[in-house]
């Protein structure tokens, strides 16, 4: 199947496995994209409750009960939906909390401590004002509805500001929403329960302790974990705790970890003995061996989260947003202190506690733990924060009925919309900054991560460009890669375009897949000894089929070169020392297929199109440029 996209023909990666793991930028783009989905359904829910409200509230009461032998479970459809459909969203958000502990933003210890401070603060500052408006009035006790952020609209209103706001703010949210959301299902769990029956709850965590006896045993059969999950499930249920809790738990137990460069290799083996005598014991062999290859996390997460953002929080919308709509209505809603008070919380008290948190944690940590965005973009994903609903609509229904609850929801659903204007009016106003400060507010000054764990060394590496420029990019390549071949021309432009760029050509030959591959290396080791390196570099990656020894002769004749020297060189492999050495950085900063892309240290993920690649470097540009003092 190929891709049509424009983007497609830069976007391939050759991975000794066929498939490259799914990066941050992919969980975005399906966030954002659900975002429209998730807008739609709550329009029908609208739509459908105004034009019958009885019948809507009818469909959603049914009854549906399961039975286990002599006992059996019956719960309305929309309990199903709050406690059995969104334990699947909570298992995907612990899926990505997982995710993010492990090779995110938070895998660096030090850096935890933002978000969680900034996320906690995010909600005790909204729920202060939400008490503070509800003091007296009796509804105190709705205040869980007034504290949590939406991750599918919140991102989804990034989509839409497009460029006015940096990438890097879309990883800064979701780090904190991952946090929020824990809190909020710990507050679902010990705050808007039933009376706990102890019995049961023990039984589920029992069931909980064998699951994590089997993940520490090394057992991968997905059915397993599937059967105790829902027993789990249940017993939580029976003892009066809201069983979402178990879907949480269930994603933070999955482990996530980039495909290592040796697992893929088992597993071309696998598969080529497959293809080699296709008998049923070799296609389970390659099935398991290909598996194994891509962190549970990973498979999961692909898996779940598009059934999550397209179909589980959708339905949630749909049935639990409906409310009857009219002048009356909302002329009532707008006097109740319960409408006010969430308001009030998500619109002004989650961009002041968003702000003042991160402020506070820069200063008293003397800036070691400064936002990875600019103060302009921190008041930003302030007011993003600010777009309450899939949360805070659970709680509302748990906290409130009647009356008050439709009144929750009017307030929720006047939140989301206050809070994009808001959002669009920030980022109008940092648009009109001049550019240095501009440029300052959306990008700020704090280090990032550096993914490339072997710094590049003028005296080692094979470099283009000038060797003080402020942007590197650096590339692990394989000489007989087709994509590779694809990233050259586009290199060559970016060098053209931008003038302070250095490239760095690192080797990482796929001889799993790619035959020739350590002879490509090895020819361009030997046309580096006579000064040639990057003329074989460009002839090599401008062929095409497998390098023959026969032909890496004539293309070093072609050159000029001293063929002899040349042929003495490849034949003692001389040059194996220096690719090993390339192969253990790769090794080292999580690179297991071609072409890989760093940025000033930091992996470059998603299409190495000039488009893509033009806009990493002028972002790199930009940052390295205000990281200077100024003159």
């Amino acid at each position: 199947m190929t891709d049509s996209s424009p983007d497609a023909g830069f976007s391939g990666q050759t991975q000794s496995d066929g498939q490259s793991p799914t990066p941050w930028r992919a969980f975005l783009r399906t966030e954002t994209g659900s975002a429209a989905v998730l807008l739609t359904a709550v329009l029908a829910a609208l739509a459908w409750a105004n034009a019958d409200l009885s019948m809507y509230d009818r469909f959603w009461r049914t009854h549906v009960g399961l039975s286990f032998g002599s006992r059996s479970l019956s719960l309305e459809l929309r309990d199903w939906v709050n406690s059995g459909l969104m334990a699947v969203f909570f298992f995907v958000v612990g899926l990505e909390a997982r995710r993010e502990r492990d090779l995110g933003e938070l895998r660096d210890s030090r850096r935890i401590a933002l978000p969680v401070f900034v996320g906690v603060s995010g909600m005790l500052v909204p729920v202060a004002i939400y008490l503070l408006i509800n003091a007296g009035d009796g509804e105190i006790h709705g205040w869980g509805a007034a504290m949590s952020t939406d991750t599918a609209f919140a991102l989804g209103m990034l989509a839409l500001l497009g460029k006015r706001l940096p990438t890097g703010l879309r990883t800064f949210i979701l780090a904190v929403t991952v946090v929020d959301d824990f809190v909020a299902l710990g507050v679902i769990t010990f705050g808007y329960s039933e009376s706990v029956a102890p019995v049961a709850l023990l039984v589920a965590l029992a069931i909980l302790g064998v699951i994590v006896l089997l993940r520490h045993e090394g057992v991968r059969r997905g059915g397993w974990y599937a059967v105790l999950a829902t027993a789990a499930w249940v017993a939580t249920w029976e003892s009066g705790v809201d069983p979402v809790v178990v879907g949480l738990v269930m994603g933070l137990l999955t482990f996530a970890y980039p495909a290592a460069r040796g697992d893929l290799e088992r597993a071309t083996g696998l598969f080529r003995r497959f293809r080699e005598q296709p008998t049923p014991e070799l296609e389970r062999t390659a099935r398991i061996g290909l598996a194994t290859a891509i962190s549970p996390n990973d498979r999961l997460l692909r898996m779940y989260h598009p059934w999550s953002s397209y179909v589980i929080v959708p339905v949630f919308a749909l049935a639990n947003a409906g409310i009857r709509i009219s002048g009356d209505e909302l002329s009532q809603a707008f006097t109740s202190p319960v409408t006010l008070g969430i308001v009030c919380a998500f619109v002004a008290g989650k961009p002041i506690a968003v702000l003042s948190a991160a402020w506070l944690t820069d200063h008293f940590s003397h800036g070691r733990l400064r936002p990875p965005v600019g103060w302009g973009a921190v008041a930003a994903g302030g007011t993003i924060a600010g777009a309450g609903f899939t949360v805070s609509l659970l709680i509302a229904t748990l906290a409130f009925d009647g009356e008050q609850l439709e009144n929750a929801k009017i307030g929720t659903l006047t939140a989301l919309l206050g809070s994009f204007v808001l959002t669009w009016a920030v980022s109008a106003v940092i648009g009109l900054l001049p550019k240095r400060r501009r440029i300052r507010a959306l990008l700020g000054t704090a280090e990032s991560i550096i993914d490339l764990a072997v710094p590049v060394d003028p005296e080692l590496d094979k470099i283009r460009g000038p060797l003080e420029a402020p942007v590197t990019v650096v590339e692990y390549g394989d000489f007989d890669c087709p994509y590779c071949g694809r990233a050259e021309p586009v290199i060559r432009e970016l060098l053209a375009d931008f003038g302070d760029v250095r490239y760095v050509w690192r080797h990482l030959p796929l001889t799993d897949v790619h035959p020739g591959a350590m002879l490509g290396a090895e020819a361009s080791e030997a046309a580096h000894d006579q000064g040639a390196f990057w003329e074989m570099h460009d002839l090599l990656l401008a062929r095409e089929g497998t390098l023959r020894f026969a032909e890496a002769l004539r293309i070093a004749d072609d050159l000029g070169l001293d063929t002899e020297r040349f042929e003495r060189h490849l034949r003692r492999h001389k040059g194996a020392g220096r690719i090993d050495d390339d192969v253990d950085s790769a090794d080292l900063s999580g690179v297991s297929g071609t072409p890989t892309f760093f940025i000033n240290g930091r992996r470059h993920h998603g299409a190495y199109d000039i488009g893509h690649l033009s806009a990493a470097v002028r972002t790199a540009r930009q940052q390295a440029a205000i990281a200077e003092p100024d003159s």
